[in-house]
């Protein structure tokens, strides 16, 4: 059961995760990003500058040290050779306090050489943890500037993206359906070439239907009538017809002779006014 549970758990997270990751906005998930990276270059900084002063206090307490262990050495100089001159002087009492002295400041410079030695190796470690402290401030700093050019090549990029998403949404709608109250290109063409289609189908089955050669017929009557009419009208105003043919003078035809009966001659005369000529005055 509780296993169950936990793979529920699980699942559940997985799938909210893919639904914000699906419905975020990349431009505000890069600042968040960019604003993440800085935090951790400030957290880093203030790691270093920690580990800097912890240098700096182990060398100043190194150097103090030092201060001390001279004058310690100094004072046990100074006691031997007071100690020495008493002794000289045949004075035991103050070369036994001399001496006494001197061991004392001996006690000293041996605990204080002690001391000196861990601060130098103390401090030898907190300046390699200084150095490697600032050597990774300076590489996060340069990680952190390439995050920030990049964040402005990305947000151009996410630009671009969008630009060029826009772009294949109005060209997507020129050849698909986006909605129903909105008729596409094609649709349209189709509709126009569907009418254009069967206009011309149907105006084929005019030219091949009876009426339709009744039809000409008839214009074709009327056409002949008006060309008749205009004929006639030409005529009284004596405008000679251009569609006419050029006029020729008549044949003249003369009668056919008739067989003569038998037994008479056969006999042809013909008046001047038959033959059309007119006979000279000289005849």
């Amino acid at each position: 059961m509780w296993k169950a549970i936990k793979r529920w758990w699980a699942y559940l997270g997985a799938k909210v995760n893919s639904v914000f990751n699906e419905k975020a906005d990349p431009k505000v998930q890069l600042e968040q990003a960019i604003t993440e990276a800085q935090e951790q270059h400030r957290r880093l900084k203030e790691q270093a500058a920690n580990v800097i002063a912890n240098q700096k206090q182990n060398q100043m307490r190194l150097d103090a040290a030092l201060e001390e262990l001279e004058r310690l050495n100094r004072n046990a100089q100074q006691a031997v050779l007071m100690a020495d001159e008493a002794t000289r002087k045949g004075d035991a009492a103050r070369t036994a306090e001399y001496t006494s002295a001197a061991e004392a400041f001996a006690n000293q410079l041996i605990a204080k050489e002690k001391e000196v030695e861990n601060l130098k190796q103390m401090s030898l470690q907190a300046t390699q943890a200084a150095e490697q402290a600032k050597a990774a401030v300076q590489q996060n700093s340069r990680v952190l500037q390439q995050k920030l050019a990049e964040k402005q090549k990305l947000l151009g990029q996410l630009d671009q993206a969008k630009m060029q998403e826009q772009m294949n949404k109005a060209m997507a709608s020129l050849s698909e359906q986006v909605g129903e109250d909105v008729p596409t290109l094609d649709e349209v063409r189709e509709k126009i070439e569907t009418r254009y289609a069967r206009a011309k189908g149907m105006a084929e089955l005019q030219d091949m239907s009876v009426e339709s050669k009744m039809l000409e017929v008839e214009q074709a009557s009327i056409n002949v009538e008006a060309q008749a009419r205009l004929s006639e009208i030409r005529s009284k105003l004596g405008i000679a017809d251009a569609a006419a043919p050029a006029t020729t003078e008549p044949a003249t035809t003369e009668p056919a002779a008739t067989e003569p009966a038998s037994g008479e001659p056969a006999t042809s005369e013909s008046t001047p006014a038959e033959s059309g000529t007119e006979p000279s005055p000289g005849t």
